[in-house]
């Protein structure tokens, strides 16, 4: 199969469109679709633990998918489809189209915060599914990345958040610095009831040592940044499409490890994606330094039970 090459720097860049926000749904149905459009069925969809999410059927035969959440929550959908948009600009791989968000005043005065996307259904897959995401993939960790990180070259335009928990993006020029900084030491702060006087001083020494253990990439890639099996979906193009980003520019070894902490995906993908971007030597030693910031995240929203996993990375590092 042939490999996707990168697309150009000037595709990259342009991702900071604004979005169009409406102060009630009805109001961005006819903004968007026609003065005439209403909603003519609303399902609910299963899924994420975050938002609720309604597949609409609209008067015209059209559908739509809507996620909802407290008006408080519209951050983590403007975050949400910065993440797409840039995605989705790199040319590289299948992303939901966003319309619109907005705040809705519902039954019984109840004020919630929307976000409007296209409708992706189950397309059969195509040939070769596993190999064509991770070429995919690959290119869009080969897209040029400048103007995403304003004031350096790791980062993102915005912060955002890695399922429920904020995530800082403030621009570094070093990945290893950004890593340390924005990634490991939030964690280990929001976390620190958890640990002991030993943990921490086994913390400190660990993040003394990143410079020995992690690598500076080849370039920048733009990332996923939360790329496990239930934020990939196969989209209209029986293709793999990616949902539910936390972006940012980073080492695209950090994508890559993600995949393989919850199951991970079959042979044929790191196969094929290790043909189109070789990986640096000693990933391996350094794949679970990556997933560290996802074990914490987890401690930290769902409790102690990611403790030992916890623990047992960072003596893993320190011995």
């Amino acid at each position: 199969m042939k490999i996707v090459r990168a697309v150009s720097e000037e595709k990259a860049m342009d991702y900071d469109t604004p979005l169009p926000h409406f102060n009630a749904l009805e109001d961005a149905l006819h903004s968007l679709f026609g003065e005439n459009i209403k909603i003519v069925k609303k399902e609910r969809i299963a899924g994420g633990d975050i938002n609720e999410a309604w597949g609409l059927v609209l008067s015209d035969g059209s559908r739509m998918f809507m996620k909802c959440n407290e008006k408080k929550n519209l951050p983590f959908f403007t975050a949400e489809a910065m993440g797409l948009s840039a995605i989705a600009k790199t040319g590289a791989i299948g992303a939901p189209r966003v319309f619109c968000s907005g705040t809705d005043q519902g039954a019984g005065g109840y004020l919630f915060s929307f976000l409007l996307m296209e409708f992706i259904t189950n397309g059969r897959a195509v040939k070769n599914y596993w190999e064509t995401f991770a070429y995919e993939l690959a290119a869009m960790h080969k897209a040029g990345t400048a103007g995403l990180a304003p004031g350096g070259i790791y980062g993102f335009a915005k912060d955002n958040y890695i399922g429920a928990g904020k995530q800082n993006n403030t621009a570094y020029d070093s990945f290893i610095d950004f890593f340390r900084e924005c990634r490991l030491k939030p964690q280990f702060k929001r976390a620190a009831a958890y640990f002991d006087e030993r943990d921490t001083k086994n913390i400190l020494r660990l993040l003394e040592r990143l410079k020995d253990i992690l690598a500076e990439p080849d370039a920048p890639s733009l990332l996923h940044g939360d790329l496990w099996a239930g934020n990939v979906i196969r989209g209209n193009d029986g293709k793999a499409w990616l949902i539910d980003p936390a972006v940012y520019v980073g080492h695209p070894e950090a994508d890559l490890a993600m995949t393989e902490l919850f199951g991970g995906f079959p042979t044929a993908f790191y196969s094929a994606y290790k043909e189109a971007m070789p990986l640096q030597p000693g990933y391996e030693k350094r794949r679970d330094l990556y997933n560290l910031y996802h074990l914490l995240n987890h401690l930290n929203l769902f409790g102690r039970s990611y403790l030992p996993p916890v623990k047992g990375i960072i003596m893993k590092y320190i011995s």
